[in-house]
């Protein structure tokens, strides 16, 4: 036994002797025993605690009361809060990484750094497909953590999970990469995860997935758990993805998302049988949009997509992930089967549109309320399609069925419009269609 453990020790002297990053501080009945220690303290500091306070509906007595809703009053309100963490990646103009839902809603955001400071923070863009927020702070000698290259990452490789696991402060796990490319994890977003045994906590939301070299490769984002806690599997979003929603934010001030304009099904054993197609996996276009990217580089209905820049498409969901995952006006190379044959276009990507959303996403006075475009005959605006009971956007007078159709004095004719206007104010005055009436509603 004791001649096992000797060689799991050299083991692991070998490989993180290797790395550069870990040393050997201590002897323990004269073997050498290997330590993380210079690792953590040197990436550490980089890691920040999050505490955000949001103002909602009280659940108690007194919501939705008769008396109240009588006199117009609004339902009760009390303050919670709630614990994340980040990631300092730009230490000399203060940004960091964290998740969309570590700072979604937020009225206030704090962060600790890991000597006790304590700094106000802002957020600067957030994107609810990815579950990537940029955050900024005001403060002098911060430390960042470097960027690696998630997508050099293996199977197997050794991980650390940096962050503040139920409010705990600065905790550190470690394990392996488990997985790449990991999906079905969320309902609407756009994955790609890094899985690994690491173990992630709530409050680790937001933290750092770090490799042996001391570069953050991951944004720690969820657990598949049924307790809450963790279980061994943990889910982290690529820092090629979270690197990409940075310089979107950072250069338009918002994510634009690429797209490709096809419509699109898998292609399975069957399908491929039934179209007497030579390839069982890929995505096959049905409809292709005029004026779109798609038909601008040459893409036909019954074309078969199976690979953009050099990676294999597998299905549509695989299609849809890896454009939505990309900018507009980005450059990609598509490689597509037709009549048997294996041709390859360049596509320029266009920009999505919104047309349907959620409050949420919008501005945190509208949470709880689903926008779409309007589909009513004469009307032009956007229509809320619902409204959830006491939502901050139910508080503030926004019922289902309203049409806006101004923000701020100016129309809105689409989603896209209500965010940029909502992204750049605090305050919003909507000019709301309800029913015969028109009336001014003021969202904060």
């Amino acid at each position: 036994m004791k001649l096992s453990v000797r060689l799991v020790s050299i083991g692991l002297l070998v490989i993180l002797s290797a790395s550069g990053s870990a040393a050997l501080p201590a002897v323990v009945d004269g073997d050498p025993v290997p330590s993380l220690a210079p690792l953590v303290e040197r990436v550490s500091p980089a890691v920040v605690n999050i505490r955000v306070s949001q103002t909602v509906a009280d659940n108690g007595r007194f919501r939705n009361d008769p008396f109240r809703q009588f006199f117009g009053l609004p339902d009760p309100q009390r303050e919670i809060a709630s614990a994340g963490s980040g990631v300092i990646v730009d230490a000399g103009r203060g940004y960091i990484l964290t998740n969309h839902h570590v700072v979604e809603n937020a009225d206030a955001i704090q962060i600790s750094l890991i000597d006790g400071a304590v700094l106000d923070a802002e957020v600067i863009g957030s994107d609810a497909a990815t579950d990537i927020a940029l955050i900024k702070v005001e403060a002098d000698s911060l430390v960042e953590m470097p960027i690696g290259d998630s997508e050099v990452v293996r199977a197997g490789d050794f991980v650390l999970a940096i962050g503040n696991p139920f409010g705990l402060g600065h905790t550190v796990t470690s394990g392996i990469v488990s997985a790449l490319g990991r999906t079905g994890i969320s309902q609407n977003g756009y994955e790609d995860f890094i899985q690994t045994d690491a173990s992630i906590n709530p409050g680790n939301s937001g933290g750092a997935l770090v490799n042996m070299r001391g570069e953050l490769i991951g944004i720690n984002s969820a657990i598949f758990s049924r307790s809450g806690g963790n279980i061994g599997i943990g889910f982290a979003v690529p820092t090629e993805i979270a690197s990409s929603i940075m310089r979107q934010i950072l250069d338009f001030g918002e994510v634009r998302r690429g797209l490709l304009g096809v419509t699109i099904q898998p292609i399975d054993a069957e399908v491929a049988e039934a179209l007497n197609a030579t390839v069982d996996r890929g995505a096959l276009i049905t409809e292709v949009v005029a004026g779109s990217a798609a038909e601008e580089s040459g893409l036909k209905v019954d074309d078969i997509i199976v690979g953009v820049n050099s990676k294999k498409i597998t299905g549509a969901s695989d299609l849809r992930n890896t454009i939505g995952l990309m900018g507009s006006g980005e450059d990609v190379r598509i490689d597509y089967i037709r009549d048997g044959d294996t041709q390859t276009t360049t596509a320029v990507l266009g920009r999505q549109q919104l047309t349907q959303g959620a409050g949420t996403d919008i501005h945190p006075g509208l949470a709880g309320a689903q926008f779409a475009s309007s589909s009513r005959s004469g009307s032009v605006g956007i229509e809320v399609t619902g409204v959830e009971s006491g939502s901050p956007a139910a508080q503030r007078g926004l019922r289902a069925g309203d049409v806006i159709l101004q923000v701020n004095r100016r129309s809105v004719r689409n989603l896209q419009q209500l965010s940029e206007i909502a992204g750049a104010n605090r305050i919003l005055f909507l000019l709301v269609q309800r029913g015969d009436r028109s009336l001014m509603l003021q969202i904060r």
